[in-house]
């Protein structure tokens, strides 16, 4: 089944490493929401069967009025045929789960939430410039579950110059405590043209490790991994069976559309691109245009991505798929580039699949690039 990704571009504050596409001002919120809902009914016939996840992300999605919100499912509902059993998430700041918006949330279809948690440590998010602080973070969490939102995945951040050994052991113990069937962690990166760059170009800001990112890595995988959570995705751990529907569609190449500025969607062969332009991706809608880039993706293209994608999961590069996809030539290169990552054991190569070691995973980036095809079609 397909899935369907919206981009909502507003936040409250700008968190200091974040690069993503939004607005600080809701001055426009209604337009938005209105060129949104113009926009999925634009691409009726880009889904034929069921919608299978709807992703909700941003920006802050969660800072939409419920009106707003309940706007762009009707959209869908009315455009699409939506599965009775389709994952919908939710990104939400934990400042914004107040028993009230948890009311509102009830009324919609909504039924997973992705929460930026981020730390539980109160000096950590002022230095993120997060706009909740650590008792939020805990609470949020707890009212979710009360008001029977079981369903939680929660994010977290490690790399970062404040955070030592200790505090990131006491980031994952409390994630843990929270019982919640879902957690996604993520080495801070530090990206061009955002406040935490300008800070470390100015020597404000230590630059990030490299080596305290790889370690407090293993100690992530070590501790979630002994708590009873799969390691599935590089940055993603769940229990079993509790894997993210509409990510893992992601990483295993199944089609979606990319709705509002910013956004993209797949299917299969080429990759549509909205602008991340708020003005432009509403003024374009108002003509009843799409305001999307398209790129067709070459042979190449296509390999390159499905072993990128597929080497960060557990269920890894299938050599088979990959003979019958893109052909034997193909096949006969890769497995001719896995030897050196195989005699280093990086690489793992049973019964045709390609997975990542525990060490292998450091490296992921790396290795997979190692493994593209390069040159013509």
């Amino acid at each position: 089944m397909s899935g369907i990704y919206i981009h909502i571009p507003f936040c409250k504050k700008a968190c200091h490493y974040c690069d993503f596409h939004f607005s600080t001002s809701l001055k426009y919120a209604d337009e938005m929401v209105e060129s949104l809902c113009k926009e999925i009914k634009l691409k009726k016939d880009r889904i034929k069967d069921q919608v299978g996840s709807i992703y909700l992300g941003g920006g802050t999605p969660s800072i939409l009025s419920e009106a707003g919100l309940q706007k762009i499912f009707d959209a869908i509902n009315q455009t699409f045929s939506v599965s009775a059993g389709a994952e919908i998430t939710i990104e939400t700041n934990p400042d914004d789960l107040t028993a009230q918006k948890l009311k509102e949330l009830k009324q919609l279809p909504v039924n997973r939430f992705s929460v930026g948690i981020q730390s539980f440590f109160n000096e950590d998010l002022i230095w993120m410039n997060r706009a909740h602080n650590a008792l939020e973070a805990e609470d949020c969490i707890k009212r979710s579950q009360d008001a029977g939102f079981e369903n939680l995945t929660l994010d977290l951040i490690y790399g970062y110059p404040l955070l030592t050994d200790a505090k990131w052991l006491s980031n994952i113990e409390k994630a843990i405590d929270l019982q919640v069937p879902h957690i996604s962690a993520y080495a801070l990166t530090v990206e061009p043209r955002t406040a935490l760059a300008h800070a470390i170009k100015s020597k404000k800001q230590v630059p990030v490790s490299d080596n305290q990112s790889a370690a407090q890595f293993v100690i992530l995988m070590e501790k979630l991994q002994a708590a009873g959570f799969e390691h599935y995705e590089i940055s993603n751990f769940a229990k079993p069976g509790c894997y993210a529907i509409h990510n893992t569609n992601y990483w295993k190449g199944i089609d979606y559309i990319g709705i509002g500025p910013s956004a993209h969607g797949f299917d299969g062969y080429n990759r549509y691109m909205n602008p991340a332009n708020n003005a432009l991706y509403t003024e374009t809608l108002t003509g009843n245009k799409l305001p999307e880039i398209v790129e067709e993706l070459s042979l190449n293209d296509r390999f390159n991505e499905y072993v990128m994608t597929s080497l960060r999961t557990m269920w890894g590069v299938n050599l088979e798929k990959i003979k019958t996809d893109f052909g034997k030539d193909f096949l006969e290169e890769t497995l001719y580039n896995l030897k050196g990552f195989e005699d280093k054991d990086w690489l793992i190569k049973k019964e045709g699949i390609l997975t990542l070691s525990k060490e292998g995973k450091l490296f992921a980036d790396h290795i997979a690039s190692e493994l593209f095809i390069i040159g013509n079609d």
